[in-house]
């Protein structure tokens, strides 16, 4: 058992909006975390959908800004969102940048020191919050799916294709899809793994997509006037890496949108969707 403590809670769409912090095991200190529960959440467990925010983001930004309770309360889905990083225990250097350490733990298990300590955000996300889901709220962790927006997006998607078993579907917004190939990744992996390329190479879903025996459609929305397309996003590289393998892309390109959460909104819907549509099918 994993016990939480409540933040806050607000009544939502008929649902419940709350904040919360656990005392992580895997990140060896407290993390907080947001979960959305639709109104069908009262008289049985439902399915739920991991939310993966990007870059400065936290556990509220996707709750606040998405726009998404209101379709995960008609569809019947249990939203949970948690940190971009660890917060509560301070790494020298942590905020020396936006794009890397508070606010950017790119949901990853660091192995280098002094971040391996406390930066362990894919156990956290893939392990541990799924257990204090299934613990705390009236979550059905058998019918689990995830997605993610630019950083988060990279976590989802990669997330998927590790633990396939664990997800019934995956979908993204703007991802960072080959990390290891631009300058935000460079970055971030170079401290968290140092120079092992195989370590990259596991945490990079375009690298990744060769041996995943992932299955199924995921959906990608890109607006094509992101200023990070070209240098941070290339969504087509993991089209390409697709190819004869039996996951299928759906990379769907609108002009005229950003990377902000005004183009996440707008496309909310259909995402959640086709989770639901996933996550009760028997």
């Amino acid at each position: 058992m994993l016990p939480i403590e409540t933040i806050a809670e607000r009544p939502c769409f008929g649902g419940v909006q709350g904040t919360y912090r656990v005392a992580s095991q895997a990140c060896a200190t407290p993390m907080r975390f947001s979960v959305f529960r639709p109104p069908q959440a009262e008289v049985r467990r439902v399915p739920v959908v991991y939310c993966l925010a990007g870059l400065e983001c936290n556990e509220e930004t996707f709750m606040i800004k998405a726009g998404a309770q209101r379709y995960a309360a008609e569809f019947g889905l249990m939203l949970v969102s948690p940190d971009t990083s660890p917060r509560e225990v301070r790494i020298p250097g942590d905020d020396e940048s936006w794009d890397f350490g508070l606010g950017a733990g790119f949901y990853v298990d660091a192995v280098q020191a002094p971040w391996s300590a406390h930066y362990r955000m894919q156990s956290f996300v893939a392990d541990e919050l799924p257990r204090v889901v299934a613990a705390n709220f009236p979550g059905n962790v058998d019918r689990q799916s995830i997605l993610g927006h630019s950083m988060g997006g990279h976590g989802a998607l990669v997330c998927a294709l590790r633990y396939p078993e664990r997800y019934r579907a995956v979908s993204a917004f703007a991802p960072i899809v080959a990390p290891s190939q631009v300058p935000w990744g460079e970055k971030a992996f170079a401290k968290f793994f140092g120079d092992d390329k195989r370590v990259w190479a596991a945490n990079d879903a375009t690298a990744l997509a060769a041996t995943s025996v992932f299955s199924g459609e995921i959906l990608i929305d890109q607006g094509l006037d992101d200023k990070f397309l070209r240098t941070q996003l290339l969504p087509y590289k993991f089209v390409v890496a697709c190819e004869g393998t039996r996951i299928a892309p759906r990379l769907r390109e609108h002009a005229g949108y950003d990377h902000s959460y005004w183009f996440i909104q707008t496309f909310i819907a259909d995402h959640l969707r086709c989770h639901a549509d996933r996550l009760y099918r028997d």
